[in-house]
């Protein structure tokens, strides 16, 4: 049977195209909430690197209540790289408001996102975003969005999409874009009466699958899911059924539904209802809470395969452990914080390398790794990190890598530098239109590898004008070499404090990324060359006083600033025999092999097995 008091509903939509604060925009209207309670912007987005870089990174529930009728409201990320999270969380929906704005249109998180969610067989409601930005072309969107359903395969039925268009900053939705409203409930009304609600067994036996984990240092860890059959209540029995077959006898302590912005403990837990359990004691995304008499196991959670992998490592820098460093330095450490993520975070992948200090971790992109390692040293972990390498398939006996679409939209002036980039890391141009906005759209088909870095070179080539965005596509046979870093760098050969004397006389032609003051180590990368060769420098190096000095022989020493680098960068700029050394307090960069001699046997043991 289907219950009519209750919504289950996601917001889908490529990055920044307006999700959370659409959500604001939902909570502020309900009149369910103090003030107090709703300060600021973004309010979903709550850890601190949610709200430093702007974007969604964790899926999130809230619940509204519309007259009558319970709306859950899943939050979900809007970035390519956090694809993981939205793909868990769809099976606890039964639409989707898919979020476009009016002047961007359809993107490529929007092309990924909007053919999951017709993969699980929601109802999607189409919500043209920002109709009030002064180059809003809202019909164009939704055309734009329509041929996106058809490319995607989409049913007559699912083809008559409903649409409405709105302002989630201005706060309101409308079905003419030419008349603005003073409320959001048209949009309301349209989720009341287009999403169906859950389609539910209540007589069955108790089924839930856990799409989300968090954990509490009170109640241990909290599974979320939607139930689909029968009720469960606090202290009863249920058996949780592994990805291996076995099923694990359990009680459940606490049944939580979600309600506002919290959740509320209640005493029955019916089906169609999303609800957090506390009590079990090893649940993973995917298990199924079941009925210890009737188990029966739901199929379990698909998700995409990781294309980037990287090598986390313990820290093995002279600087390892220094007071005001991180607290968490050994393997086991590293091994059990890594541990701990795979249990919420479905996309990543661990294993053991070669090394026994070492672990390859595997994920979406180098941003969803990159969010990983932030929050390890924000923790107080101290570790190393190897270059960022594809993920690499045998297809049909043929060495197959990872291929992405990459979207470019540039003004027309700055389009050369774009293609000659792109070009030279394997880029083939699939499309390209030029807008009437003066700026020119082009797609490429290009390695994933190709990608790692290129940012970073497109936005200096075009000032700071490229827009770039990516989406995964398909594996393909490999392509040729892909150039790496244009230069060498600059490698301290001692250890101690950098002198702005040193420093000055180097400088010529070079960049540094380190300034005076900052303590250096053997083996530590201090600048950029300007050749493509390393170069072995003495930043510590002082000047020799003489007892006889004439008026004029002092240099007056002025030094540009240092480039900084985020973790991101840094990550993307390293090559395959450096690492990036993580710290609580700072992110340096550095030769695996720290000495000269030790380079050079390397290079020497590498000659003799090429040969």
């Amino acid at each position: 049977m289907r219950r009519f008091d209750i919504r289950n509903i996601a917001i889908i939509a490529h990055v920044d195209h307006g999700k959370t604060t659409l959500v604001d925009c939902l909570l502020k209207s309900s009149g369910q909430f103090r003030e107090s309670q709703l300060q600021g912007e973004c309010i979903l987005d709550s850890n601190d690197l949610e709200r430093e870089r702007g974007i969604t990174i964790l899926a999130k529930n809230i619940a509204l209540m519309y007259g009558e009728i319970k709306i859950n409201i899943i939050d979900t990320p809007g970035h390519a790289d956090f694809g993981g999270e939205v793909e868990r969380v769809l099976r606890m929906a039964d639409g989707a408001l898919v979020l476009v704005d009016a002047f961007e249109g359809p993107r490529p998180q929007t092309r990924f996102v909007l053919k999951k969610a017709l993969e699980v067989g929601l109802q999607p409601i189409v919500v043209v975003n920002k109709i009030d930005r002064p180059d809003a072309r809202p019909q164009d969107v939704l055309s734009e969005t329509f041929d996106l359903f058809v490319e995607l395969g989409a049913d007559d039925k699912t083809l008559d999409f409903p649409y409405v268009f709105a302002s989630g900053r201005a706060g309101y939705a409308t079905h003419d874009p030419e008349k603005p409203s003073d409320s959001i409930k048209p949009l309301l009304d349209m989720i009341v009466r287009h999403v169906p609600g859950p389609l539910t067994n209540p007589t069955g036996p108790f089924q839930m699958m856990v799409t989300s984990l968090s954990y509490s240092q009170f109640v241990g860890r909290i599974a979320t899911g939607r139930i689909v059959s029968g009720t469960v209540k606090p202290l009863q029995k249920v058996v949780l059924m592994k990805a291996d077959g076995k099923n694990v006898a359990e009680q459940i302590v606490t049944v939580e539904v979600f309600d506002k912005l919290g959740r509320t403990a209640v005493s029955e837990g019916t089906a169609g209802d999303i609800v957090a359990l506390t009590g079990l004691t090893k649940p993973e995304i995917g298990d199924t809470v079941a009925d210890p008499v009737n188990p029966v196991a739901l199929p379990r959670i698909s998700v995409d395969e990781p294309t980037i992998s990287m090598l986390f490592t313990v820290n093995s820098s002279p600087f390892a452990g220094q007071p005001g460093g991180g607290k968490y330095l050994t393997t086991r450490h590293i091994h059990s914080r890594l541990m701990r993520e795979l249990e919420s975070n479905v996309a990543l992948r661990v294993e053991e390398s070669g090394d026994s200090e070492a672990f390859k971790v595997s994920g979406r992109g180098v941003l969803h790794l990159a969010v990983l390692i932030e929050t390890m040293r924000r923790e107080g972990y101290e570790l190393s990190v190897g270059k960022p390498t594809v993920i690499r398939k045998m297809i049909d006996g043929k060495m197959c890598e990872p291929f992405e679409v990459l979207e470019i939209d540039v003004p027309t002036g700055e389009v050369g530098p774009v293609m000659e980039i792109a070009g030279n890391r394997r880029g083939e141009v699939i499309e390209m239109t030029a807008n009437s906005t003066g700026t020119t759209h082009v797609e490429f088909s290009i390695p994933a590898r190709g990608l790692i870095g290129i940012r970073t070179r497109m936005l200096n080539a075009t000032r700071g004008e490229a827009i770039i965005h990516h989406r995964f596509d398909r594996y393909k046979p490999i392509e040729g070499e892909v150039p790496h870093r244009q230069n060498g760098v600059l490698v301290s050969q001692e250890q101690g404090r950098a002198v702005p004397f040193a420093l000055f006389k180097l400088q010529d032609g070079k960049e540094f990324f380190v300034g005076p003051g900052e303590d250096v180590y053997e083996g530590m990368i201090v600048g950029e060359n300007s050749r493509d060769t390393d170069m072995i420098v003495n930043p510590i190096r002082e000047k020799k006083l003489t007892n006889m000095r004439a008026s004029g022989s002092d240099d007056n020493v002025i030094l540009k600033p240092p480039r900084k680098m985020s973790l991101e960068m840094a990550l993307e700029y390293i090559e395959d025999d450096e690492y990036v050394e993580v710290t609580p307090q700072i992110i340096r960069l550095r030769k695996i092999k720290l000495t000269e001699q030790e380079r050079k046997r390397s290079v020497r043991t590498e000659a003799k097995a090429t040969s």
